[in-house]
């Protein structure tokens, strides 16, 4: 594997962004709510990082099993949710791909009726985007590799590691 992103230059782009969120945020009903399970890396630092109050929820959304690389069927379990209604709602997710998962989810949860909505994403691969939506806060763009790291997983491996990398044709074999 090649990393493409190392530890220290995670830490302090999410650092940085929480400060934006905070400011952003500032004496508003703020609830942070994580897409499981490749956002919970970055959901933990990102909200340490965020100092205003704050609630957090997390959601099921997957469209990868096992040991593909590509999107299957995409399926969304809202059951973990607070009550979002009135409340300013960021939706923090590890990567935004196709822009697929986003939009539908983004879709569902405007339904439970939040104040404003927006979403955050460690990593946007520009170029793969199939939809017409960007997300609103992103760390760093990368280019069409499929990476592990930070939360995001091979066949559920690499999740622990604390950079971002590329896997080699040998890694995914």
């Amino acid at each position: 594997m090649k990393v493409l992103i190392d530890e220290e230059q995670i830490n302090s782009r999410v650092i940085e962004l929480g400060r934006e969120l905070a400011q952003e945020y500032q004496n508003r009903p703020l609830t942070i709510i994580g897409i499981l399970a490749g956002s919970l890396v970055l959901l933990a630092d990102l909200i340490r990082a965020i100092d205003v109050p704050h609630q957090v929820g997390v959601l099921q959304a997957s469209s990868y099993r096992g040991k593909s690389t590509t999107p299957g069927e995409l399926q969304v379990n809202l059951d973990y949710l607070p009550d979002l209604t009135d409340r300013d709602v960021l939706l923090v997710d590890d990567i935004f791909d196709t822009g697929k998962t986003m939009q539908t989810v983004l879709a569902q949860i405007q339904d439970q009726n939040p104040r404003s909505l927006k979403s955050a994403v460690l990593l946007w691969k520009e170029e793969a985007s199939q939809v017409e939506l960007e997300p609103d806060y992103h760390c760093f763009k990368i280019p069409e590799h499929f990476v592990v790291g930070y939360g995001l997983d091979f066949n559920n491996e690499y999740r622990h590691l604390p950079f971002i990398a590329s896997l080699e044709g040998s890694d995914l074999a």
